[in-house]
């Protein structure tokens, strides 16, 4: 009944670290309680139809499997998007992109950094707020679609144009990809989790909802504190100093 072979061992303990690493990507999300629950019904299955062998209900687990599978892509289709574009943006597979393509920028990104600093800077002690999205590996076309299309220069002048409280566009988003403003009043996404703290606002929450989604760096400024957070991968790094943002963000887009 339990005649495991050395393959088998491999077999499982391969499928476990698989699992294992989509629960990571995943616990930070929506999904990650059908998540779990799809778990615990694998483990089942695999108990019930190599383990225990029992034919009648293992013939019903089955069956439930490779109809399921259809429903899974359906229910975790931008999940299942998410885990590839992670997979392609990982250090490994960004140093061969850069191998066969070219490094196509060189440091002056870092030219860029300042004007976002320092309009942070200011917009926070005039107690402005605002929240700007850079873009990584995942597009944010489909966000950026939702707002006015800029495509300009980032200037520190326009970045608190944009967010100064009389603008038509100062509520939504400023979506920064391939170091140029391209659209701002975006509409992103708006994250529910239950253990947000009651003093972060819906940019905070919009700003954690679009992390969660892409590889992206969202940057807030709190329109009651003044203080700057950013948030990354589903997690936030609240009340950055400047020298704090300048530093996160050239690690962010030296590994870009």
């Amino acid at each position: 009944m339990l005649d495991f072979g050395i393959k088998d061992i491999i077999d499982i303990l391969l499928v476990a670290c698989l699992l294992y690493y989509l629960w990571r990507l995943m616990k930070d999300s929506s999904s990650s309680s059908l998540f779990s629950g799809i778990l615990v019904f694998l483990v089942c299955w695999i108990l019930v139809s190599r383990v225990f062998e029992m034919r009648l209900l293992g013939g019903i687990f089955n069956n439930l499997v490779s109809v399921g599978v259809i429903a899974l892509v359906i229910l975790f289709q931008d999940d299942i998007r998410h885990f590839f574009s992670t997979i392609g943006s990982t250090r490994g597979t960004t140093i061969l992109r850069r191998y066969f393509h070219g490094k196509t920028e060189d440091d002056s990104y870092k030219a860029d950094i300042m004007p976002i600093v320092m309009a942070c800077m200011s917009m926070g002690k005039q107690k402005v707020g605002a929240l700007i999205i850079v873009e990584n590996h995942i597009g944010l076309k489909e966000f950026a679609d939702t707002g006015e299309q800029i495509d300009a220069n980032i200037s520190q002048r326009l970045i608190e144009n944009i967010f100064f409280k009389n603008s038509p566009l100062h509520d939504g988003a400023l979506v920064v990809s391939h170091h140029r403003l391209v659209a701002a009043g975006c509409i992103l996404p708006v994250a529910h989790d239950s253990d947000i703290p009651k003093s972060l606002g819906l940019r905070h929450r919009a700003a954690l909802g679009i992390s969660q989604k892409s590889d992206c760096l969202a940057i807030v400024v709190s329109e009651e504190t003044g203080a700057i957070s950013v948030a990354h991968a589903g997690q936030f790094h609240l009340r950055l100093s400047a020298e704090e943002l300048e530093r996160t963000l050239s690690g962010f887009w030296s590994m870009a």
